[in-house]
Formats: structure tokens, C-alpha cells, sequence
């Protein structure tokens, strides 16, 4: 079983309210839940009533695997769950690449495709290469 943490809505309409839920990857948006991990609420005018958050259970689902989403990591980013780099999880849509820097600066999607290029062109060089022999040869 795929387990993710995501917002789920609750709250009326044009006043959103969302809990951070440790959801089945496979049931909807504001279904059945594992366990809730604390209230997200954007609109509220108070800074202290914003965000609560169980820090403890959310570094527990991480550790056993939970993928978190976009908005919930940044979420867990700036409440400090994330104790080093390597325990970030970050969650992939499909048919996207997750870039990160490399020494150069540039990301691995443009280094792959910088090597992809070279290698093309090099069996393209080779390939005139040969067909250009072997017309001198047979000639």
C-alpha cells in the first residue's frame, strides 16, 4: 500500500481549511484517512492559529515511507521535520523529472541531455566515418 500525506479540504466555500492527512495513495482527496497530523488554515488573520502540526508523527510517517505532497513538503520545510537532505522525499508527478543541481549548475535533465547530444553526434560522426571508407575502399 502507497501511503502519502496531503492537504485534505474541509472548511465553506471561499474560506478554505485543510487538515494534513497520512492518506492510501489510491482513495480520493477527502477520503478515508490513516491519520490526521495537524490543521493547515491559510485565511486566518492569526499567525498562531495557522498551522499545528504534529512534527513527531510526521517525521514517523516519513520514516516508514510516506511520500509527502508538493504543498505538504514545503509545509514540513519550514516547520523543521526535515533534519538533513537525505530524508526529504520529494514527490513526483508523472511524466515530470525532479531536477537538482550539480556542481556545474546545471541541472541533471540538462546534463543528460548535453550527453545524450554528444553521444548522438559522435555516432553520427562515426557513422559518416564509415560509409566514407567504405565508398574509398570500394572505389
Amino acid at each position: 500500500m502507497a501511503v502519502v500525506i496531503r492537504l485534505k479540504r474541509t472548511g465553506r466555500s471561499k474560506r478554505p481549511c485543510y487538515r494534513i492527512s497520512v492518506i492510501d495513495s489510491r482513495s480520493k482527496r477527502d477520503g478515508a484517512t490513516l491519520e490526521t497530523l495537524g490543521v493547515y488554515d491559510p485565511v486566518t488573520p492569526k499567525e498562531d492559529l495557522r498551522l499545528t502540526l504534529d512534527i513527531e508523527r510526521a517525521k514517523h510517517w516519513l520514516s516508514v515511507g510516506a511520500t509527502p505532497s508538493e504543498t505538504v513538503n514545503s509545509i514540513f520545510r519550514r516547520q523543521g521535520v526535515y533534519m538533513d537532505r537525505a530524508q526529504k522525499v520529494a514527490r513526483k508527478r508523472p511524466g515530470r523529472k525532479v531536477q537538482t543541481k550539480t556542481r556545474a549548475g546545471r541541472t541533471d535533465a540538462k546534463a543528460n541531455r548535453l550527453v545524450a547530444k554528444t553521444v548522438r553526434r559522435d555516432s553520427r560522426v562515426t557513422a559518416k566515418k564509415a560509409a566514407t571508407l567504405a565508398t574509398a575502399a570500394g572505389a
